[in-house]
């Protein structure tokens, strides 16, 4: 016999007799719906974690992870800032700017878009756009030659192809004898970019050159630097070396300033989903919490028997407790492998049915990819199965005080 003997009876208990199958029936409705919870719970967060890997490496893939602004002229200065700044730890590369706001106008069409001047090969090094032209050249935005490189859905909305003239307007006035009249110039389009993802950059940003947006925008200039960093969530505490560093005519921001907001809701809203989708867990231990009962009522004659032969409270309390414990943790084992497959698969699932049944389920206008993205982590695995094992445990308590509590005398009292 297996020793200790409440190892032994409580593992005998979860074998229904043949006359008492409703209470099995009942066990097994507790173990597949700890089941089920435990699986749907991976998969959604396995799907959550795969949407914010997705989101935070598209946005850092364009996006600075700091900007350090200044009114200096950044084309003489650059250099020598770029090598003051690369000496703090944690830096990867930088990029020089210079940032206006501006209208752009085609035909009646107007757009407000944010004209970003750059040096093509030194933005290359910091974002994944020039990587992502469809149509013409990156490079193309050499100084002087007043070229534009806008996103595929400004061009949309624009009317803009490879090659047409776009107005540009700026908050700066030039005087002429008809007074004082807003400061534009016309721009060739040499290049058209496509994100496929939010984040304002296809729609909002245009790119020219930096000697060019030095003269457009002059004298009231606005440049600096764009720094990438080995990891992005050391950014305030490179900040603050940086502002401990640079002089006052500088001014330094980092992403969780302008964007800590958008990812901190993301994380919220993991943890709220957790929690709403450990509800049907709980929704199962109920089931097992009713088994339990059953059981006791059931077995207040054998209780009665251990309880008159020596067997302790102690003894009895563990007996039922193993029994909830064993439905709880085969419940979670299988969510748990059934979990891992789902959420592994889950890209490939979502796919086929979209491919079957002729449908547009993930659009990147919306949730800034246009596929299913997964990304198992262990950790939220290891969480998911302690506490869903440890609610299965804690249904198991009142269940098993009550059997403790059955006095011998009064249950055998009729038998």
């Amino acid at each position: 016999m297996i020793r200790p003997v409440s190892l032994y009876i409580g593992l005998r208990y979860t074998r229904a007799k043949r006359r008492n199958r409703f209470v099995s029936f009942i066990s097994l409705v507790s173990m597949l719906g700890i089941a089920l919870g435990v699986a749907v719970l991976i998969t959604v967060l396995s799907v959550m974690n795969g949407f914010d890997y997705q989101i935070r490496k598209q946005f850092f893939s364009v996006a600075p992870a700091i900007t350090v602004s200044t009114r200096q002229d950044i084309s003489k200065i650059w250099p020598e800032l770029s090598r003051q700044v690369s000496q703090v730890e944690g830096i990867d590369t930088v990029a020089p700017f210079v940032s206006g706001k501006g209208m752009l106008t085609n035909q009646g069409l107007v757009s407000g878009v944010e004209a970003l001047g750059v040096i093509p090969e030194q933005e290359a090094q910091i974002s994944s756009i020039p990587s992502k032209m469809t149509e013409g050249k990156f490079s193309s935005l050499t100084p002087g030659s007043y070229h534009m490189v806008i996103g595929k859905k400004l061009a949309s909305s624009l009317g803009l192809m490879l090659g047409d003239k776009v107005s540009l307007f700026t908050s700066q006035t030039t005087t002429t004898p008809f007074g004082m009249l807003p400061r534009f110039r016309q721009f060739t389009v040499t290049g058209i970019f496509d994100m496929q993802s939010g984040f304002g950059f296809e729609t909002g940003v245009a790119f020219i050159n930096l000697k060019d947006a030095e003269k457009l925008y002059a004298p009231d200039v606005i440049g600096g630097l764009h720094l990438r960093l080995h990891n992005v969530f050391q950014a305030p505490e490179i900040s603050d070396k940086l502002n401990s560093t640079l002089s006052s005519n500088y001014y330094i921001s980092d992403w969780t300033q302008t964007f800590g907001t958008f990812f901190k809701s993301l994380a919220m809203e993991k943890t709220m989903m957790f929690v709403i989708l450990l509800l049907i867990v709980a929704v199962a231990v109920f089931n097992l919490v009713a088994t339990l009962m059953m059981t006791v009522n059931e077995k207040r004659t054998d209780i009665a028997i251990l309880r008159t032969i020596g067997a302790s409270p102690r003894t009895i309390l563990t007996i039922f407790i193993i029994q909830g414990g064993l439905v709880g943790i085969v419940g979670t084992l299988i969510g748990i492998v059934s979990g891992i497959l789902l959420a592994l698969n889950a890209t490939e699932i979502v796919n086929w049915l979209q491919h079957v049944f002729h449908l547009n389920l993930i659009s990147s206008s919306v949730y800034f990819v246009n596929y299913l993205p997964s990304r198992l982590q262990w950790t939220d695995v290891v969480n998911i199965a302690v506490w869903a094992f440890g609610l299965s445990l804690v249904a198991t308590i009142y269940p098993a005080w009550v059997a403790s509590r059955t006095e011998p005398a009064e249950a055998l009292r009729y038998e």
